[in-house]
């Protein structure tokens, strides 16, 4: 791989785990601690959504994005054809 390839391949690696963990941190700092009273007026399964972003919604959705970049890594892999057979 030339050193152009490598640089561009680093810069999209870089650029999709800082989206996802802006992402992470929006739904567990944001929804779960700052915007926790305006979500507790929203119940869900019988508890307050603010509650439940603090609680669980954030493991959830951290969950769903360790397998986002896992997916998004195996396509980035193949563009750059560093990917594993």
């Amino acid at each position: 791989m030339t050193s152009d390839k490598r640089t561009d391949y680093w810069k999209a690696n870089l650029r999709l785990l800082v989206v996802l963990l802006l992402i992470w941190f929006s739904v567990s700092f944001g929804f779960g601690i700052l915007l926790v009273e305006p979500l507790n007026a929203i119940q869900l399964g019988g508890y307050p959504l603010g509650f439940w972003f603090a609680q669980q919604g954030s493991i959830y959705v951290f969950v769903v994005l360790i397998f986002v970049y896992a997916g998004l890594m195996n396509r980035l892999d193949k563009k750059f054809d560093v990917g594993e057979d």
